[in-house]
């Protein structure tokens, strides 16, 4: 059973930072040494990141306490993140950050095209900012005061980060701007969700977190391709269809 230990107040924010300059680190170490790293290094380590992953995901599912709870939110949140297209509009938006990052920052001259340069960009801001691994890290720090999973992601965000900036260059750094802004606002929201949690919630929210690392990981290998961001909305609904399983059941 998953034991709650609230994070004491005035907790100094380790997670988002470290995030960031694990970014900010892999994006200008790629960017020096561009193209003279080795292909089947860029082939394969996604992978390895994936792996590891997955192997977060199904750690963080042995804390499940309610399974009908974890599947109802899980179902009905992506159903939700679905209806209101979630991953649109958040594409959208990360494209609009990249036409502001090749305005500003310099872009390297790769043998890409355009549309699939501006492709692999946005993709990363969605990675950095929008994953599974990091809002449910954030909001795990802001309740908790652990920051082991964002400092795990800042690990896997350095190396790929460090892959991807050979081809796009130093402007991927910029993807460190709303991973930060995001991830430090769930941090402090959490707060606010502290005193209305117990045990068994945050059992199934840790179990809903690990879903989406699961689903990560088979995206980041190209195994199957899931939902990602859409599945986001399970980790709000999660905590009160618990609490009502609790009660009601």
């Amino acid at each position: 059973m998953y034991k709650v230990h609230y994070r004491k107040k005035g907790t100094a924010v380790i997670g988002p930072i470290a995030d960031s300059v694990g970014i900010i680190a892999g994006s200008t170490l790629g960017a020096l040494l561009g193209t003279r790293l080795p292909d089947n290094f860029v082939k394969r380590l996604p992978m390895v990141f994936g792996c590891i992953s997955m192997g977060m995901g199904i750690t963080m599912l042995f804390d499940i306490a309610n399974l009908p709870a974890v599947i109802i939110a899980t179902m009905f949140g992506t159903i939700i993140g679905e209806l209101i297209r979630f991953e649109e509009g958040v594409r959208n938006l990360a494209g609009k950050i990249q036409l502001f990052a090749g305005k500003n920052l310099p872009v390297r001259k790769t043998d890409i095209s355009a549309h699939q340069y501006m492709k692999e960009f946005t993709t990363m801001i969605v990675l950095f900012g929008a994953s599974g691994t990091g809002i449910f890290g954030a909001l795990r720090e802001g309740m908790e005061g652990d920051p082991t999973l964002l400092i795990v992601k800042a690990f896997l965000d350095f190396g790929t980060a460090t892959l991807f900036a050979a081809t796009l260059g130093i402007s991927l750094a910029i993807a460190a701007v709303p991973q930060f802004i995001i991830q430090s606002l769930l941090f402090l929201t959490a707060t606010l969700i502290m005193p209305l949690t117990t045990a068994d919630m945050l059992s199934d929210f840790s179990a809903v977190g690990g879903l989406i690392m699961l689903a990560t990981g088979f995206n980041i290998c190209n195994i199957a391709t899931f939902p990602i961001i859409s599945m986001l909305p399970s980790l709000i609904l999660i905590m009160p269809v618990s609490m009502l399983w609790d009660k009601i059941i």
